[in-house]
């Protein structure tokens, strides 16, 4: 689950141009009254669904085909001193993954071994 902090906390609207994937979002404000909470969507090169991610959110995807391209668009340039992660499997959030996960998971992904909250 991936973000970047302030001063560039970013916006993404993402979208499945082929294959599909299941993807979620957690709301990672505090002052917020979702705070904490997850919300997911599958997206297909089909259904052409785009989804908002707003600032102050994590952003995370499992693909559910081979050959699946996911499409990106950031309000902001990424940042290396501002990119943080939580894990997918973190309890604070309790995200419900489709079938069987684990099978490939970035490098990046597997670093964060400590839980966000």
């Amino acid at each position: 689950m991936h973000y970047q902090v302030a001063p560039h906390e970013e916006a993404k609207l993402v979208r499945c141009t082929r294959g599909a994937i299941y993807d979620v979002i957690i709301d990672l404000r505090p002052e917020s009254k979702t705070y904490k909470k997850w919300v997911s969507v599958e997206l297909t090169a089909d259904n052409r669904t785009m989804l908002y991610v707003p600032e102050g959110f994590a952003h995370g995807f499992q693909t559910l085909q081979d050959e699946t391209e996911v499409f990106y668009q950031m309000s902001e340039f990424y940042d290396p001193e501002c990119a943080r992660g939580a894990r997918w499997d973190d309890p604070a959030f309790g995200i419900e993954w489709p079938g069987e996960h684990g099978h490939v998971i970035s490098a990046k992904d597997r670093s964060y071994s400590e839980y966000l909250l």
